[in-house]
C-alpha cells in the first residue's frame, strides 16, 4: 500500500504537466501565426505604396507628353491665325479699292471673317485647356516632388540609422555581426556563435551585450519598425524537447528570446515583432559546414515607418 501511493501521485503529476505544456505550446503557435500575418500585411502595405508611386510617375510622364502635343497644336493654330489675318488685310484692301464691284469680295471677306472668328474661338478654347493642363501638371509635379522628398528623407534616415547602429557595435567581429542596408531597410545580421549554443534558445552573455548595445542605439527612435527573424540551416531538429519539434520552432523561440532582451533594453514593445523562418531563407547553399554556419543566424530588420508616404498616396 505504501509503494502504490507514491506511484499514483507521480502519474497524476505527469498528466497535469502534459496538459499545461500543450496549452502553452498552443498559445505560442497562436502568437507565431499572428506575427506572420502582421509581417505579410506590412510587406503588402509597402508593395501598395511602391505601386502607387510608379503609377503617379507614369501619369506625370503622360501629362507632360499631352502638354507638349497641345503646345504644338497651339503653335500651328497661331501660325494659321497670323496667315488669315494677313489675308484678311489683303482682302480688305481690295474691298476699299473695288467698292463698286464688292459683291463677290464682300462675300469672300465675310467667309474669311467668319473663319477667322471660328479659329479665334478655337484658339481661345485651346488656350484655356492648355492653362488647365498646365495647372494640373504643376500640381502633379508638386505632388511627385513631395513624394521624392519623403523618399529621400527616408533614405537619409536609413543611412543615418545604419551609421548609428554600426558605431554602436564596432567592438564586435564582422564574422559574428554585420550591419548593411538592403531595400531601404537596415539589416543587423548576428551569427549563431555570437548568440546561442547549438539547439539552444538561451542567448549567451556575449550576445546579450551586443543586443543591449543595439537597444541603446535604437530605443530613442520611434519612427522605425523592428522585425527579429530567426534562421536555421537545413539540418533537421531531431532532439525533441518541450515546445520545440523542428527548425521552425527553434527559429521562432530564438527570435522571441532576442525580442525580450531588446525590450528589456528600452526598445518599445509596440514597434517590435518576432518571426521565425526556419531553413526557408538561406543566405547560401547548405552544402558545407561553413555555409551552414552562415545560414544559422538572426536578422534584426529596422524599417522606417512610412506613415507620411501612405497619407500622401491616399490623398491622391
Amino acid at each position: 500500500m505504501n509503494l502504490k501511493t507514491p506511484l499514483l501521485l507521480i502519474l497524476i503529476l505527469s498528466m497535469l504537466s502534459s496538459c499545461v505544456a500543450k496549452k502553452e505550446f498552443d498559445a505560442l503557435m497562436t502568437v507565431k501565426n499572428g506575427l506572420e500575418n502582421d509581417k505579410a500585411r506590412l510587406e503588402n502595405d509597402l508593395s501598395v505604396a511602391n505601386e502607387k508611386i510608379s503609377r503617379l510617375e507614369v501619369q506625370l510622364e503622360a501629362l507632360k507628353n499631352e502638354k507638349n502635343s497641345l503646345q504644338n497644336d497651339f503653335n500651328v493654330i497661331d501660325k494659321e491665325l497670323k496667315e488669315l489675318r494677313a489675308e484678311h488685310g489683303r482682302i480688305k484692301g481690295l474691298y476699299d479699292n473695288l467698292l463698286t464691284n464688292s459683291g463677290q469680295l464682300n462675300s469672300d471677306l465675310a467667309r474669311q471673317q467668319q473663319r477667322l472668328l471660328t479659329i479665334e474661338d478655337d484658339l481661345e478654347i485651346q488656350k484655356k485647356k492648355n492653362e488647365e493642363l498646365a495647372i494640373d501638371l504643376a500640381k502633379r509635379e508638386s505632388r511627385v516632388a513631395e513624394l521624392e522628398k519623403i523618399i529621400a528623407d527616408k533614405e537619409a534616415a536609413v543611412q543615418a540609422l545604419k551609421n548609428k547602429v554600426t558605431n554602436a557595435l564596432l567592438n564586435f567581429n564582422e564574422d559574428d555581426l554585420k550591419v548593411e542596408v538592403r531595400n531601404g531597410k537596415v539589416y543587423v545580421s548576428l551569427a549563431e556563435q555570437l548568440l546561442f549554443k547549438s539547439g539552444s534558445i538561451e542567448v549567451d552573455q556575449k550576445g546579450v551585450n551586443a543586443l543591449k548595445q543595439l537597444a541603446g542605439a535604437i530605443k530613442s527612435n520611434p519612427d522605425i519598425n523592428i522585425m527579429v527573424e530567426g534562421h536555421t540551416d537545413n539540418v533537421q531538429f531531431t532532439r525533441k524537447v518541450q515546445y520545440m519539434s523542428d527548425n521552425w520552432d527553434l527559429s521562432v523561440l530564438r527570435a522571441t528570446s532576442i525580442v525580450r532582451i531588446l525590450t528589456e533594453g528600452g526598445v518599445s514593445a509596440t514597434s517590435i515583432t518576432a518571426s521565425g523562418k526556419g531553413e526557408s531563407s538561406p543566405l547560401v547553399a547548405n552544402d558545407s559546414p561553413e555555409n551552414k554556419a552562415k545560414n544559422r543566424r538572426t536578422e534584426i530588420i529596422l524599417t522606417p515607418k512610412l506613415d507620411e508616404l501612405f497619407k500622401l498616396l491616399e490623398a491622391n
